[in-house]
């Protein structure tokens, strides 16, 4: 949408016909990629609970750790 090498239409004056931030226009996008130990943490949580959705961080956590995952209440460590 927004052309940054146009000559006659600066960035800002091109933000104010959008209405939308210019830091949205500068800042670059991230990539947002979760690593594989994340994903496959996150699999087998999803396969505990629907077998046992009654349990709470504390005993998932345990039941990780049981499975060899090393995580905490927050996320894997």
């Amino acid at each position: 949408m927004v052309e940054r090498g146009n000559a006659e239409i600066n960035i800002k004056r091109q933000a104010d016909l959008l209405s939308i931030n210019r830091t949205s226009i500068y800042r670059p996008e991230k990539e947002h990629c979760e690593s594989e130990v994340n994903v496959q943490i996150m699999h087998q949580i999803d396969e505990i609970y629907t077998k046992h959705p009654y349990f709470g961080y504390r005993r998932m956590t345990w039941f990780l750790r049981e499975l060899g995952y090393e995580v905490n209440r927050k996320r894997h460590v």
